[in-house]
This record gives C-alpha cells, structure tokens and sequence, in this order.
C-alpha cells in the first residue's frame, strides 16, 4: 500500500464516521419532535382549539411536516453516501490485500532468487569445472612426458660425445635437388 492511499482511506473512513454522527444527532431530533408532538396531542385533550389557534397549529404542523420531510430526504442522500462509501472501502479493501498478497509473492520471490541463481550458476559451472579438470589432468601428463624426453635427451647427450647429425648420402651425387631436369 503507498502513502497515498492510506490518507485517502483514514479521509473516506472520518468522513463515513462524521456523516453517521450527523444521522445520530438527526435522528435524535426527529425522535424528540416526535415525543413532543405525541406529548401536546395527547396532553390536551381538554382543548378545544379555536379556529384561529387551530390555523396555526395546523400551519405550525405543515412546517414541521416540511422540516421532517427535509429530515428524511437528507437521512435518505446520507444513508445513499455511506452505503457509497462502504461499497468503496470495501473494494479498496480487497485491492489493498490483493496488493498485500501480491507483495508478499514478490518478496517471496526476491528472497528466492539468490538461490535460484546459485544453482544455476552451480549447474552451468559442472561442465566447465569438468573441462578444467581434464585439461589439466592433460597438462600434467604432458608435462610428465616432457620431463621423460628431457631427461633421456640429457642421458643420451652425456652418453654419446658426439653430436648427432644427419646422415647425407656419400655418392657422387649433387646435394642440390634438381628440379625435374
């Protein structure tokens, strides 16, 4: 999750919050006005209003009327909104673990790839440390063989005093090739 919607997440949940007390305190409201009307109706029974009275009780009424009409269509935009916004939270909710989840995969992952990458490196390394091993093997036995023609060139030289060279035929023939004449 980023920094970004961690804000904006706390700001939809403060402000679900606020528009709940909101509702809470109109509610209330409207309960008391009720209460209070029950209470006038009932209470005077005895009343016989006049016609005047009657006017602007049944004016005072109308507007009370208009007022818990104004209530409840509010009630109605708010309740609306927060269902808005829990249907939203709710789907952030389920991005913000889907992202949770598809992040712990990925570090899964990352913790992973040393690993990987050793036994590849191992596997690819297995011929080339087998070719190494027989080039070397073979260095050795050239170099023992070597030092096996040296050191009879060595004896052979002290042995024989004189120097080895190659024999030309004795006849009385040119030394020089002749070229097909």
């Amino acid at each position: 999750m980023t920094r970004t919607d961690n804000p904006t997440l706390q700001a939809l949940q403060a402000e679900v919050f606020r528009l709940r007390e909101e509702l809470q305190v109109r509610d209330q409201l409207v309960q008391q006005l009720s209460q209070e009307l029950f209470r006038l109706v009932k209470g005077n029974t005895a009343f016989m209003p006049e016609p005047a009275l009657s006017e602007s009780h049944a004016e005072e009424l109308r507007v009370l009327r208009e007022q818990l009409q104004g209530v409840e269509q509010q009630v109605a935009f708010y309740q609306e909104q927060i269902t808005s916004r829990d249907t939203e939270i709710y789907q952030l909710r389920q991005s913000v673990q889907e992202l949770t989840d598809r992040s712990r995969m990925l570090e899964q992952v990352v913790q992973e790839l040393p690993r990987v990458y050793k036994q590849k490196f191992a596997e690819r390394m297995a011929p080339v440390k087998q070719k190494v091993a027989l080039l070397q093997q073979e260095n050795r036995r050239l170099h023992s063989e070597l030092q096996s023609v040296s050191y009879r060139l060595a004896v052979r030289s002290r042995h024989v005093s004189r120097v080895d060279l190659p024999n030309f035929p004795r006849s009385g023939e040119p030394i020089l090739p002749n070229f097909g004449t």
